[in-house]
């Protein structure tokens, strides 16, 4: 793969997690009620920033949490054939029966993806809502999932990827379209 173009830098990711987060905040009338709870890996990162946004902004903390969703995958047995999935767990920190919760990505493509988080979330309690936040929306489709919060659409074809890069796991914040080989 190839990088083709840098669609978004730090400072347009902040912006966009900021307008994010002031968009969480009116929705809910609040966030009294609300769960940030992070899809492995990136959105636990992106879901920390959000709640960083919104204690600024509101002056009042919104719990976080992890959510791990290898066992729900609809692939799990294409990507996993001769070894086992790598599990690291789920941590919600608080009971999210009848909460709002927030589900975190860095990327919505396909949506199979938050069908799998949405599963992994009703096993753990029964909210009262789920609300998808995302940093990029790709389109392609393939669930009809659509997120309620999205920091840029960037169409694209099917021989490109978005890679997505954060100072937590990469050492630098940007969002990059590679063109496959």
């Amino acid at each position: 793969m190839t990088q083709k173009a840098v669609v978004l830098d730090g400072q347009a990711i902040r912006r966009a997690l900021t307008r994010i987060a002031h968009e969480i905040i009116e929705k809910n009338k609040g966030v009294d009620n609300c769960v940030l709870v992070g899809i492995r890996t990136r959105g636990i990162y992106i879901a920390r920033r959000l709640a960083e946004r919104i204690t600024q902004i509101e002056g009042l903390d919104i719990p976080v949490g992890e959510l791990d969703i290898t066992l729900y995958r609809d692939d799990l047995t294409i990507k996993t054939t001769d070894r086992q999935p790598l599990v690291k767990g789920s941590d919600i920190p608080v009971n999210i029966a009848d909460k709002k919760v927030i589900l975190v990505d860095d990327v919505l493509f396909t949506g199979r993806t938050v069908r799998a988080a949405m599963d992994a979330l009703v096993d753990i309690g029964r909210p009262a809502a789920i609300q998808l936040a995302v940093l990029v929306d790709r389109g392609h489709r393939e669930l009809p999932i659509r997120a309620d919060y999205v920091g840029k659409n960037i169409p694209t074809s099917s021989s490109e990827k978005i890679v997505v890069e954060l100072v937590e796991s990469d050492n630098i914040d940007q969002v990059s379209i590679h063109e496959k080989k």
